[in-house]
């Protein structure tokens, strides 16, 4: 096995959990975050599953987050860990990576794709935010999720309108029903 960069556009970005040797802003063409994969294993449970973000398709979409370069090494390792991870719906595909110099290579994304078990789908804004804000896991809460990917986004200097009117949303209703955020 190679060097091999794998793409982050959610939790990966703020905890990769990987040995990496160099991490760059990077984006994957034809694609867009949205909150519509289910999580039974780490931000809900089976019986009320959160929300977590996949990549939709949408050809003039593109969305970005952190390529992490993965050495040869700890590559096999480093699946094991991703693959455990990313086991609720998760898929292993390539893409073509951007990078902000004009470069481009080919990396490695975990994708829920329409159709697998956890899949939700779209719905409606205020639904997701009151599923967002009601669903906790062994990993913490749904909102905690929703405002690190919202930090870390900030952080990136990346701007994503799904992500950051949820977290406008979910604040909002927190003024008048707090929330807890472990």
């Amino acid at each position: 096995m190679a060097d091999i960069w794998i793409f982050g556009y959610g939790s990966l970005i703020w905890r990769p959990e990987v040995e990496f040797i160099e991490q760059r802003l990077a984006w994957v063409d034809g694609w867009v975050r949205r909150f519509w994969q289910g999580s039974h294993d780490h931000r809900g449970v089976p019986h009320a599953p959160g929300r977590v973000v996949t990549l939709v398709p949408e050809s003039a979409g593109a969305c970005h987050g952190v390529a992490y370069l993965i050495s040869a090494a700890v590559a096999q390792a480093s699946f094991v860990v991703l693959d455990h991870r990313e086991k609720n719906g998760f898929e292993r595909h390539d893409v073509s990576l951007a990078f902000a110099d004009d470069t481009r290579t080919s990396g490695v994304v975990y994708i829920a794709a329409k159709g697998n078990e956890a899949y939700l789908g779209p719905a409606p804004i205020d639904e997701m935010v009151h599923q967002i804000r009601n669903s906790v896991g062994p990993s913490g809460s749904n909102v905690a999720y929703l405002l690190e990917l919202a930090a870390a986004l900030r952080r990136l200097d990346v701007d994503d309108e799904h992500v950051f009117e949820l977290e406008r949303l979910v604040l909002l209703t927190e003024q008048t029903s707090p929330i807890e955020r472990t």
